[in-house]
């Protein structure tokens, strides 16, 4: 069963249809919204700050969401997709968005509707990433243009796919509605 756990009196909070693989963790002030998944090894971790995810987001394996005490909240807009081993600390990434196996992205980043963000890249504290654009390296910077609605469509068709995988996994792991109730 998933560690979901309470922190200086915030409880996690989700939606209808959500998953939670046995080895994830959610801590502190977290609310995620319908059918999101976190996968195995994940951490959503709102101890020092708060977590606002949407609906349909997939948090896949080993990703760690964090954010900064008195500073820097992490939200999470509707269908997007977090790539296995990526870190999102402190950011905001509007909805329709797919986040690369591994990328890290920092304090103060806003992330626009419809961008792609390369495996690997590293997003730097207070970067604005306009949509529209692949984004990738170290730092990360727009690589080329690309079809921001096309985006926007296959990144939502992703998160579709990933709600499906989710219900295989259904009684394997947390899957609930609502509040948690701590231990």
């Amino acid at each position: 069963m998933a560690w979901v756990l309470a922190v200086r009196g915030k409880v996690p909070r989700w939606g209808k249809h959500c998953w939670f693989a046995p080895t994830a963790t959610i801590i502190g002030d977290v609310e995620l919204g319908d059918e999101c998944s976190v996968w195995f090894g994940a951490v959503v971790r709102g101890d020092v700050n708060r977590i606002r995810i949407g609906n349909r987001v997939s948090i896949q394996d080993q990703v760690v969401i964090h954010c900064t005490y008195q500073d820097s909240e992490t939200v999470v807009g509707d269908d997007v997709v977090i790539g296995h081993r990526a870190v999102l600390h402190g950011c905001t990434i509007a909805s329709g968005v797919l986040v690369g196996i591994g990328a890290v992205l920092l304090d103060h980043v806003r992330v626009e509707r419809g961008v792609i963000i390369a495996a690997g890249a590293v997003v730097p504290p207070g970067t604005h990433l306009a949509s529209g654009y692949i984004y990738g390296g170290v730092p990360a910077r727009a690589l080329r243009r690309v079809d921001e609605e096309e985006v926007v469509v296959r990144v939502r068709a992703l998160a579709q796919r990933y709600v499906m995988y989710a219900r295989w996994y259904q009684g394997g792991g947390a899957s609930a509605d609502g509040e948690s109730t701590p231990s």
